[in-house]
C-alpha cells in the first residue's frame, strides 16, 4: 500500500475540481489541466478532498493508485501556483534569444539550436544566459527544461552547457603534468 495515495488531496478555494470516471478535470485562477488515469485507481471528491484508492486488489492498482494521487496534486497546485524551473547557460559565446515561439540558442555548434516552446509553457531570457520556463503542468515544465539541456549538458571538465539550476553537477580535475 502506498503511503503517499492513502493523504487526501485539498481542494484550495477558487479551484474546481471535476470527477468523471477515470477524468480529472482542474481548473484554477491559473488555467486549467484534464488526465485521465488507469482504471486500476478509483478517484471521489468528498468534503472538499480528492480521494484515490486502489479499484482492484491487484500489485499494478496498488503501484498506481500511489502515482495518480502525486499527478492530481501536481494539478491542484499547478492551477494555483505555477511551476518554474530556471536553467542556467555557462560558456563562451553560449547565449539564447527569443524569436516568437522559439527559443534560439548558440552553443558552441557550427549551427543554432532551435527549440519549439510547447503550448502552456512560458519562458523568458533574461541576459543572454539565465532562462526561465513557468507553465502549470508540471511535467510540461519538467520536460521542457529537460529538452533544453539535453542540447549541450554540463561537460564535467570546464562546466559549459546548460544546467537546471539546483542540481549537482560533479567536476572532474583535469589532466596534470
Amino acid at each position: 500500500m502506498s503511503r503517499i495515495g492513502k493523504l487526501p488531496v485539498a481542494i484550495p478555494d477558487g479551484v474546481k475540481v471535476d470527477v468523471n470516471g477515470t477524468t480529472v478535470k482542474v481548473e484554477g485562477p491559473k488555467g486549467k489541466l484534464e488526465k485521465t488515469f488507469n482504471k486500476a485507481v478509483a478517484i471521489t471528491v468528498e468534503d472538499g478532498q480528492i480521494k484515490v484508492s486502489p479499484a482492484e486488489s491487484t500489485r499494478f492498482a496498488n503501484a498506481m493508485y500511489g502515482t495518480a494521487r502525486s499527478i492530481i496534486n501536481g494539478m491542484v497546485g499547478g492551477v494555483v501556483k505555477e511551476y518554474q524551473k530556471e536553467l542556467e547557460i555557462s560558456g563562451v559565446g553560449f547565449q539564447a534569444a527569443l524569436k516568437g515561439k522559439v527559443l534560439n540558442l548558440k552553443l558552441g555548434y557550427s549551427h543554432d539550436c532551435n527549440y519549439d516552446i510547447p503550448e502552456g509553457v512560458k519562458i523568458a531570457v533574461e541576459g543572454g544566459t539565465k532562462l526561465t520556463v513557468t507553465g502549470i503542468d508540471k511535467h510540461m515544465v519538467g520536460q521542457a527544461a529537460a529538452s533544453i539541456k539535453k542540447f549541450a549538458p554540463i561537460e564535467p571538465y570546464k562546466g559549459k552547457g546548460v544546467r537546471i539550476i539546483g542540481e549537482h553537477v560533479i567536476r572532474k580535475e583535469g589532466k596534470s603534468v
